[in-house]
């Protein structure tokens, strides 16, 4: 379903070659279209419309698979030619538009959501148990693995090319990474003036649209410098939007408000109470169609819903910020064990880590001795491919001892960590610790999870359209070039950016330590009578998902409901649980395969939105 935004009326899909020899369905944009249609109509290519679809199908025509390597933007599309009887199926660098399909006896079929998999009466939805083990210590499915048997997720920077001899799987793009010690050699200064100018046109070209562009704003240094670049270059009113929590654990609003009222902003706020996450979870996970370990998604689809009420169809988000210029705690926590392993016997070495996780209380109320083994895990194995995670894996993988008997016995021998390690392919081997680090964030948690469960089902299913200028592929290879100090200074995040936005960006949000973006989990669930709660986690729904020791659960529903300290294992497990039960009741037990336009829970709204 199209949601109209470049060449509103003449730019219905699919669109045909001249000749009717190709035809493409694309969903996205390529930013850069203007300056390739003029290269195309230099030699001799005709247009019907004004759209970017109709730019990328003739660059196909031109240059074949290579035509991805010209394109700047965020994609997911399939050409069929018409005389080879080939499909071509492309997904953009980073994983942005989803990408999935199946091969039948008979064919094969492709989408943008599962469930319009689903339709087709010969593919039958169910949970893939190495899936279940990669959410349940990675934090999301990796592709090209999915949450469903049978369907197969095409990664992010490759293409697919099918016969009827089969389908083949092939990478353009990866991450651009030097090695160690062969990062760019330029000031400071001159690092930060490039990458505002690099970020200032990454703005330029996303704000190319038929309809207004807004942006998110969230109180933080990301999306304060974007949404001051947006207003650099529109002299028309910015329309910015954030998210409130009732909990002031988790809200941050003051600093939005110092940002709005610095940018003039036109702003607008979705009020986010405890009780809106459970009631709106279910809908969260039928667009999300992947077990989840948080409810972040749920205020991020609260904060689509008001831009789509408000008449917007496009926003700007800082995005991919935090994995390419250093931002997360993660990278610290990396740094800090790597200069603690020097000598693992030394107590001092080790305190940063305690200042990193303030909002974990497990680490707080246990003391030094748990701080020591909980971060100790493997601290002296240093050439580790993975190291940097590896002690979140280990705590995450924990949840699978309560998972049912006949699923730990499916997965007996199974490690989801060996298995992306080796689907990176040696790309570890030579790069600085930090760059190691920010390849398998960027990997199972941005492509993964950000991106899809948080970002683009959450805002396609209120007919909004995100943009991200950090994920612009000439920011990123200029990020990843640069030495790893200008990044991670000390223990200082996103040192350059800082630098960067001195001129735009208040001091206090500037200075301010980074606030991870979460929200509440077990109070959103347990004690706020839910029907659906309390009707999927009895033990016979438990037992017929199979995914979960119906014991397991009831202890863990006594647990929160007893007002008993709850860890943030604890809360992870819950929100999995929910999750998993929510996916096999709605896409397995009912899934409606003759209602395109209506969830079994929830009817998408507006006439472009996803079905």
């Amino acid at each position: 379903v199209r949601l109209s935004v470049i060449d509103l009326s003449t730019g219905q899909q699919p669109i045909t070659n001249e000749d009717g020899t190709l035809w493409i369905v694309y969903n996205g944009e390529v930013y850069n279209y203007p300056e390739l249609r003029a290269e195309l109509e230099q030699r001799g290519h005709r247009f019907t419309t004004q759209s970017d679809t109709e730019v990328v199908l003739h660059l196909y025509e031109e240059l074949g698979p290579a035509c991805l390597e010209r394109l700047n933007g965020q994609f997911a599309l399939a050409i069929w030619d018409v005389l080879r009887r080939t499909l071509f199926l492309a997904r953009d660098r980073v994983g942005i538009c989803p990408l999935y399909y199946a091969e039948l006896p008979q064919g094969l079929v492709f989408g943008s959501e599962m469930k319009a998999l689903f339709v087709e009466p010969r593919i039958e939805p169910h949970l893939d148990p190495y899936a279940l083990a990669q959410v349940f210590s990675l934090w999301a499915p990796l592709a090209p693995r999915s949450t469903f048997e049978g369907v197969r997720e095409l990664p992010p920077g490759c293409y697919a090319i099918a016969d009827e001899t089969g389908c083949r799987v092939s990478r353009y793009w990866r991450l651009p990474f030097p090695e160690a010690g062969e990062e760019l050699q330029i000031s400071e200064a001159e690092a930060a003036e490039r990458l505002r100018e690099l970020l200032s046109d990454a703005v330029r070209v996303r704000l190319r649209a038929d309809v207004p562009v807004g942006s998110y704003l969230s109180g933080g240094l990301d999306s304060t410098f974007i949404a001051a670049l947006i207003h650099e270059h529109s002299p028309e009113m910015l329309s910015t939007f954030s998210v409130a929590f009732e909990d002031p654990a988790f809200d941050e609003r003051a600093y939005q408000e110092m940002a709005t009222a610095r940018l003039g902003t036109a702003h607008h706020r979705a009020e986010c109470r405890t009780d809106d996450i459970g009631a709106t979870f279910p809908d969260i996970v039928w667009h999300a169609e992947a077990p989840l370990t948080r409810t972040a998604p749920a205020p991020m689809a609260m904060l689509s819903r008001l831009v789509h009420d408000l008449g917007i169809k496009v926003v700007m988000t800082g995005e991919g910020a935090d994995e390419f210029i250093g931002g997360y705690n993660i990278y610290k926590e990396d740094k800090v064990r790597r200069f603690w392993a020097r000598e693992p016997g030394s107590a001092w070495r080790r305190l940063p880590l305690r200042r990193l996780y303030p909002y974990v209380g497990d680490l707080g109320r246990e003391g030094d001795a748990y701080l020591a083994a909980f971060f100790g895990q493997g601290l002296t194995e240093t050439g580790s491919p993975g190291y940097s995670h590896r002690v979140r894996w280990r705590n995450t993988a924990r949840l699978q001892r309560l998972f049912s008997e006949d699923l730990q016995l499916d997965l007996a021998g199974y490690d989801a960590t060996e298995e992306l390690l080796a689907s990176l392919d040696g790309a570890l081997k030579g790069r600085s610790p930090l760059a190691q680090a920010q390849t398998i964030e960027v990997t199972t948690f941005m492509s993964a999870y950000l991106l899809t469960s948080q970002g683009d089902r959450m805002m396609a299913a209120n007919s909004v359209e995100g943009r991200f200028p950090f994920l612009d592929h000439r920011v990123i290879a200029f990020c990843n070039a640069l030495p790893p100090h200008y990044k991670l200074h000390g223990l200082q995040e996103k040192h350059v950016l800082k630098r960067s936005a001195e001129s735009l960006v208040p001091n206090p949000i500037l200075r301010r330590h980074k606030q991870p973006y979460r929200a509440p989990i077990h109070r959103a669930f347990i004690g706020q009578s839910l029907d659906y709660v309390e009707a999927l986690l009895a033990p016979e729904a438990v037992t017929a998902a199979g995914v979960w020791n119906p014991h397991a659960v009831d202890r863990l529903k006594r647990k929160a409901a007893g007002g008993n300290s709850v860890s943030e294992l604890d809360d992870m497990a819950l929100v999995g649980m929910l999750s998993t039960q929510l996916l096999h009741a709605t896409f397995i037990e009912s899934f409606p395969r003759n209602h395109l336009d209506v969830g079994p829970l929830r009817i998408c709204r507006g006439k472009d939105s996803c079905t």
